[in-house]
């Protein structure tokens, strides 16, 4: 009987966990909720801490790459109310690209240790 309870529970913690529930979860995720999500803040610090650990650039380059790109994407772009792109958003948007670009290549292809 143990066994079969233990069976039921782990059936029932790793629900969330099934694909169509992370599919769903993926199609639904806004920046807003991506930066506010315990389990993916989790993972970018599991993610940090190993980099840091192993001292590998290109898990840190990738690390800084995705949480930039997202700190780009949610100052420079318009809010859910706003759908269009104008000159004073775009702008912003590209040049701070181009600078996360050239600070990815200078510490991957430039700076040795």
């Amino acid at each position: 009987m143990e066994k079969q309870e233990l069976i039921e529970k782990t059936v029932e913690t790793l629900s969330p966990f099934e694909t169509g529930n992370i599919v769903h979860f993926m199609q639904n995720l806004t920046m807003k909720s991506a930066m506010e999500n315990p389990w993916i803040i989790g993972f970018f610090l599991i993610l940090a801490f190993y980099a840091v650990v192993k001292r590998s650039k290109f898990v840190l380059a990738s690390l800084f790459a995705a949480i930039s790109i997202m700190l780009l994407i949610r100052f420079t772009l318009p809010a859910d109310g706003g759908n269009e792109l104008t000159l004073s958003s775009t702008l912003p948007f590209a040049f701070g690209g181009l600078a996360i670009g050239a600070a990815l290549i200078y510490f991957i292809f430039i700076k040795t240790e």
